[in-house]
C-alpha cells in the first residue's frame, strides 16, 4: 500500500498533487511549503508543554493502614495506595513472639523478602512435593516462585521485621490465596471426605481469613514436618545477601548485588544493597530492562529522575519510605543527611543492567562530545578522571 501511494505521488502532476494534499489536510500547498507546514506542525508538537511526572516515593510506614492483630503488623505499598508501582508491590511485615503468617500462596505473584530485625522461619513446598524449612536473620532474602505454598513465622522471644517484595504491583488485591479463607468457606463434609478428619473440626472455623495468627513460641531447633518422609527440596530458597553478594565498593559507599546468577531460584527479580555516605551520590544513570523499587532501610535523600522531553522531578525520602522508577528512565541518588543512606533494591529482571552517564560519555569520540555541549577538547578528555558509581 505504501509503495503504490508513494509512486502515485511521484507519477501525479502538480494539480493532482494539490488534491491528494488537500485530501491529507495539508491544502493546495506544493510540495516545498507542504514539507515546511509539516515540519512547522512536528515543531508545535514537540513545543508542547510535557504532563508533569506522577509523584514516585510512598511512605509504606505511615502512608499505608494496613493490617493489625496480636500476631503482628503488614503494611502494604501496592498499586491500591502506590499507583505507579505496577510492575512489582511490597509489604513492611513485623511479627510478635509467637506470631505467623499463615499457610498462603499467591497466583500472580513471586515473594521475595529481606530481613530487617529478628529471626523468620519459613516453610514451602514445591511443585515436586518435596518440603524445604529455613531460619532466616538479619540480611538474609528468601525468595518463593508464584504459586507455591508457604508460611512464615517469628522465631524467639523477639519481634522479627522483614519486607517482603512481589512482581506484580496487584498482587495483594488479586492475587493471594490463604488456607483459612479456602477451609472456612468449604463445607465441613467436604473437608472431613478430604482429609479424614472429623466434619465437626472444620465446622466451627470462623468464617475469614486468619492472615496473621498466633501460636506457640517458635524455638531454635527446627521442627519435624507431620509427614517426615517428605523430602527436602534440592532447590535453595535462601541467600545470605549481606555476606554472599556481588559487592562493589566506591568512594561513597558500596552496592551488594543477588541476580538468578548468584541465586537460581530468583527468576523474576534482581536484588541490591546500597549503602551512600553523607554527602555521596548515586551517579546519572539508567536500567534498560527493568523497573526499580526501592526501600529506604534508614537515612535520608534525594531522589531525582528523568521522564523525556524536558520532565524531570526530584522528592526527598527517608526511613521506611519507597520509591517506584519507570525502566529506562534516568535517575540519581543523593544522601543530603548525617548518617549512612541505606537502600534495599528491587528490580523486576532476574539479571541486573544498567548504563552510567559517565561511562556512555567516555565510550564516544573526544570531540563528538566537546561539540554536543560547547566545551574544549581539553575539558571533554577531562571526563575519563570522574570516577562511576558512588562518589
Amino acid at each position: 500500500m505504501e509503495t503504490t501511494r508513494r509512486g502515485f505521488l511521484s507519477a501525479a502532476t502538480l494539480s493532482t498533487a494539490g488534491l491528494v494534499a488537500a485530501a491529507t489536510g495539508i491544502g493546495s500547498l506544493i510540495p516545498d511549503q507542504a514539507d515546511a507546514a509539516t515540519a512547522a506542525s512536528a515543531k508545535s508538537g514537540l513545543n508542547k508543554t510535557p504532563e508533569e511526572l506522577d509523584d514516585f516515593v510512598f511512605d509504606i510506614e505511615h502512608g499505608s493502614k494496613g493490617y493489625a492483630s496480636s500476631g503482628g503488623t503488614a503494611k502494604e505499598a501496592t498499586v491500591e495506595e502506590f499507583p505507579i508501582s505496577q510492575s512489582i508491590a511490597g509489604v513492611s511485615m513485623r511479627l510478635n513472639p509467637g506470631g505467623f503468617r499463615e499457610l498462603h500462596w499467591h497466583s500472580i505473584a513471586a515473594e521475595w523478602a529481606f530481613v530487617l530485625e529478628g529471626k523468620v522461619r519459613t516453610t514451602v513446598i514445591t511443585p515436586d512435593g518435596t518440603t524445604s524449612t529455613d531460619d532466616f536473620e538479619v540480611g538474609d532474602i528468601w525468595y518463593f516462585p508464584r504459586g507455591h505454598g508457604h508460611m512464615l513465622q517469628c522465631i524467639g522471644d523477639q519481634p522479627c521485621h522483614f519486607l517482603l517484595g512481589f512482581d506484580n504491583g496487584h498482587f495483594s488485591e488479586f492475587g493471594t490465596f490463604s488456607v483459612t479463607d479456602w477451609l472456612s468457606h468449604t463445607s465441613a463434609e467436604i473437608l472431613a471426605r478430604n482429609t479424614g478428619l472429623p466434619a465437626r473440626l472444620f465446622a466451627a472455623l470462623p468464617k475469614k481469613e486468619l492472615y496473621i495468627g498466633t501460636g506457640e513460641i517458635a524455638g531454635e531447633s527446627k521442627p519435624a514436618n507431620i509427614n517426615t518422609a517428605i523430602p527436602v527440596s534440592s532447590s535453595a530458597h535462601k541467600f545470605r545477601m549481606e555476606t554472599d553478594a556481588v559487592l562493589q565498593e566506591f568512594k561513597g559507599g558500596y552496592t551488594k548485588i543477588v541476580s538468578s546468577k548468584e541465586f537460581p531460584i530468583q527468576n523474576s527479580l534482581t536484588a541490591l544493597r546500597m549503602n551512600l555516605e553523607p554527602g555521596a551520590m548515586r551517579e546519572l544513570h539508567w536500567h534498560p530492562n527493568a523497573d526499580e523499587w526501592q526501600y529506604v532501610m534508614s537515612g535520608q535523600g534525594n531522589v531525582s529522575i528523568f521522564g523525556s522531553h524536558g520532565r524531570v522531578k526530584t522528592m526527598p525520602y527517608s526511613k521506611g519510605m519507597v520509591a517506584f522508577i519507570k525502566q529506562g528512565y534516568g535517575h540519581y541518588i543523593e544522601n543530603t543527611g548525617k548518617e549512612t543512606l541505606k537502600l534495599i533494591v528491587l528490580f523486576n529482571s532476574p539479571v541486573y543492567q544498567e548504563f552510567s552517564l559517565n561511562h556512555w560519555l567516555n565510550a564516544n569520540p573526544t570531540q563528538l562530545v566537546a561539540d554536543h555541549f560547547g566545551m574544549s577538547l581539553k575539558e571533554a578528555s577531562a571526563l575519563v578522571n570522574h570516577q562511576t558509581g558512588i562518589y
